[in-house]
């Protein structure tokens, strides 16, 4: 660590590439995801049978899943979309302990990741809600 920078700013560029590392690992993990049930890959076709509410439901979670990388990779939305995405995790998590079976680990790591991500732009987040407040407010 060089000495002569404060803290505050290398603890900063730290937090930046922590961001952007996770933020690129779960772009990729629900770029790849969203699009095979987008797509109609028969494992995904599958699962979604073995849900049993329908294969509209693999093209919304699909969607998902494609919209929230997206906003992943974009700094002003990163924070929604790690929210979005985690709590898609947390209904992934209890589809596998609940209906489907097989292992929760994956939507448990990728949970972790995106609702780091959210943690870590949560500042941002809450700046955005309170300007669309002031903005509704503003209109009235």
């Amino acid at each position: 660590m060089n000495t002569n920078v404060p803290l505050t700013v290398e603890h900063s560029r730290v937090l930046k590439y922590v961001s952007w590392g996770l933020r690129i690992l779960a772009a990729a993990a629900f770029l790849a995801a969203g699009g095979a049930k987008l797509a109609g890959v028969p494992m995904m076709v599958a699962v979604f049978d073995q849900i049993g509410i329908g294969q509209w439901f693999r093209l919304v979670t699909g969607l998902v899943e494609v919209v929230g990388a997206t906003a992943l990779l974009v700094p002003a939305t990163a924070a929604f979309g790690g929210l979005l995405l985690a709590v898609t995790m947390v209904f992934a998590v209890m589809t596998h302990l609940f209906v489907t079976g097989g292992s929760p680990v994956p939507a448990v790591v990728l949970f972790l990741i995106t609702a780091t991500v959210a943690w870590l732009h949560r500042a941002r987040m809450v700046a955005t809600l309170r300007r669309l407040r002031a903005t509704r407010l503003d209109g009235r």
